[in-house]
């Protein structure tokens, strides 16, 4: 139990950290438009998966690799000297499709909705036809023929 309190914290503090030498000490322009969402830590704190998101989520996702790949030990060394932990961890860096997945989604519900718009007033000019007959008058018809 204390050891998962201790990765989970590990791992906020690397999340904060990775963000802000993202922001201000890194000069890569590969790597500007770049947030990391979520650190998983392993058991023994020897590896860091690192899932990061760009600002524009269809994207193509070479350039930032590269860029992690040019600037992962310099983001290593300092965050060794920041956490002062016994080793710096080995850094992982996925990029996470949840916001893409989440586009994705939204797009479908969009649609969906407009096409039960479209289909509910197609359905609603179809009842206001159908209810104009019905408010016709009928010819009235004799008692006396049936």
């Amino acid at each position: 139990m204390a050891q998962d309190t201790r990765r989970r914290r590990v791992g906020a503090e690397l999340q904060r950290l990775l963000n802000e030498l993202l922001r201000t000490d890194v000069k890569d322009p590969r790597l500007e438009d770049v947030t990391v969402n979520e650190v998983e830590m392993s058991g023994d704190l020897s590896v860091a998966k690192i899932y990061y998101t760009t600002l524009d989520p269809d994207a193509p996702d070479e350039d930032v690799r590269v860029g992690f790949q040019k600037a992962g030990g310099f983001l290593r060394g300092r965050i060794g000297q920041a956490l002062r932990l016994r080793r710096a961890p080995e850094l992982h860096f996925i990029r996470d499709e949840s916001a893409r997945r989440g586009a994705e989604l939204t797009r479908l519900i969009d649609s969906v909705r407009a096409a039960e718009t479209r289909d509910a007033g197609d359905a609603d000019e179809s009842a206001d036809r159908d209810a104009g007959e019905d408010d016709a008058p009928r010819p009235e018809r004799d008692p006396d023929e049936r």
